[in-house]
């Protein structure tokens, strides 16, 4: 049965009307994790990373030009702020206060990563020693229970290194020699030995271990001499 004109034209109104009301809804809708990013103006050319100065400031990541002091972007989440900062390939991974890990090239917001029993140490910890770089694009992040492993390049969990029981990390002491960090793991009843660990961007260093691949999905390159897996080694991508 055909429809009176206007109430064809009705119809099409209150179609109009609820798409209308549907896009606005969309676009009130709340950023994920409370993300504000400004980020620098269309169609600029991406900065060099070399020229780039980051630091928390007032609550937020900022990226500014070094040279001539410029805010290039600023990046916050609401009600929380950064309580450590690591720029690294023109890039910034930030630790929050609610345990948040975060990366932003100053464009977008890359991934979010939620460390566990935040609350439990990180307001004491301050977020001192927490972030540190593994390098082959691995970032390992030291809480005392754990030290967990992300790729930077899209926040893939690579592996996860528990500390032994009755013992805890300690992010703020760790030291780079070479390309490995050293880690105190404090026990009340261990020989010293036990209470240092070294890692690199395949986990815990110890004889005898099988290669664990971070690399990105694609062709895979051969076995690394001298690479030997980590305490917890995840799958292979895929």
């Amino acid at each position: 049965m055909a429809f009176p004109p206007h109430r064809l034209v009705a119809v099409l109104l209150t179609a109009v009307v609820s798409l209308g009301l549907l896009g606005l809804a969309r676009h009130a809708r709340p950023a994920p994790y409370g993300d504000r990013l400004l980020p620098g103006r269309s169609g600029e050319p991406h900065p060099d990373p070399r020229a780039w100065a980051v630091r928390a400031h007032d609550g937020a990541v900022a990226g500014y030009d070094s040279r001539t002091g410029a805010l290039r972007w600023r990046y916050a989440r609401a009600g929380h702020r950064p309580v450590s900062v690591l720029p690294t390939r023109g890039e910034v991974i930030a630790l929050w206060d609610d345990g948040l890990v975060t990366d932003t090239d100053g464009r977008s917001v890359r991934w979010h990563r939620a460390l566990p029993d935040a609350a439990e140490w990180l307001p004491a910890q301050g977020g001192t020693g927490v972030l540190r770089p593994l390098g082959r694009g691995i970032l390992a992040v030291v809480t005392p229970r754990r030290v967990t492993a992300y790729r930077t390049a899209d926040g893939d969990l690579r592996w996860v290194l528990p500390a032994r029981q009755g013992c805890a990390f300690r992010p703020e002491s760790a030291v780079r020699r070479g390309a490995a960090l050293l880690l105190a793991q404090p026990c009340a009843d261990s020989a010293w030995t036990g209470q240092l660990v070294a890692l690199d961007d395949l986990g815990r260093i110890a004889p005898g271990r099988t290669p664990l691949g971070n690399d990105l999905p694609g062709p895979r390159p051969g076995p690394h001499p001298g690479h030997l897996d980590a305490e917890k080694p995840l799958a292979r991508p895929r």
